[in-house]
């Protein structure tokens, strides 16, 4: 509220690059109508969901992109000094502005799909905040593994845009193989292609697969935040947060 016109560009410029950036796939849904039943209609959807899961994460737990670098340079003594829970005080201590831009982005997305009704669009908040769930615990999985080897900057760099990247494509491109891998080690599935689904037309079948995996990687990234702990060494050094 401070800096009202940089908020402003920074959410605007946010959406101008998500929308550039999907042009790309309606380029190529112009060019091929459908990919294995999987067509522009769908990737408004998937798109829409991505983009709003990111901003969720961005503005509400915006140190999760960050989390490695907290622990690595000893800046958790400054959470451990605050009532638990640590992890979700380290988490929501800082948000991101542009994360606004994505979150707004992705419900303009779910509208232009022509499928927004009341029941649809309720589908759609709950598959954006399960969708949300998994992308953040999975960083915090990637980001808790500084405990053991120290920086890890650039492997979570590469998680996180594996992610974005796997959970805007259409899932019917993949092989089996390559499924299991987007639902278990880059879990990008959980995050775009099966949550659109859910939204496109409810199944109680997709929604008990999405909390399952929503429950199963917060429950991970909880318990591996929280074993490295154990090891965590304190920077000693006085920490200032503003």
């Amino acid at each position: 509220m401070e800096y009202r016109v940089s908020f402003l560009l920074q959410m605007g410029g946010m959406m101008l690059n998500n929308l550039m950036y999907f042009m790309i796939w309606v380029i190529f849904f112009d060019r091929f109508q459908d990919v294995r039943g999987w067509g522009v209609t769908d990737m408004y959807v998937t798109f829409g969901i991505t983009a709003s899961a990111f901003g969720l994460v961005s503005i509400f737990f915006g140190n999760a992109f960050s989390l490695g670098e907290i622990i690595t340079r000893g800046r958790l003594d400054y959470y451990l000094s605050l009532p638990k829970p640590v992890l979700l005080h380290a988490l929501a201590s800082r948000s991101i502005a542009s994360g606004m831009g994505d979150f707004l982005y992705g419900i303009l997305s779910f509208a232009a799909s022509g499928q927004m009704t009341i029941e649809s669009s309720l589908r759609f908040a709950l598959a954006v905040l399960l969708a949300a769930t998994v992308f953040v615990a999975f960083i915090v999985l990637v980001q808790s593994l500084a405990f053991w080897i120290g920086t890890t900057s650039s492997l979570v760099g590469i998680a996180v845009n594996a992610m974005i990247t796997f959970a805007i494509y259409p899932i019917t491109l993949f092989d089996t193989t390559a499924k299991l891998i987007l639902f278990t080690l880059v879990p990008a599935a959980l995050m775009g292609a099966l949550p659109a689904s859910f939204t496109r037309g409810f199944t109680w079948e997709v929604l008990i697969q999405l909390l399952v995996g929503a429950l199963v990687f917060l429950g991970l990234a909880i318990s591996s935040f929280y074993m490295g702990l154990r090891r965590y060494e304190s920077g000693s050094a006085i920490q200032v947060e503003v």
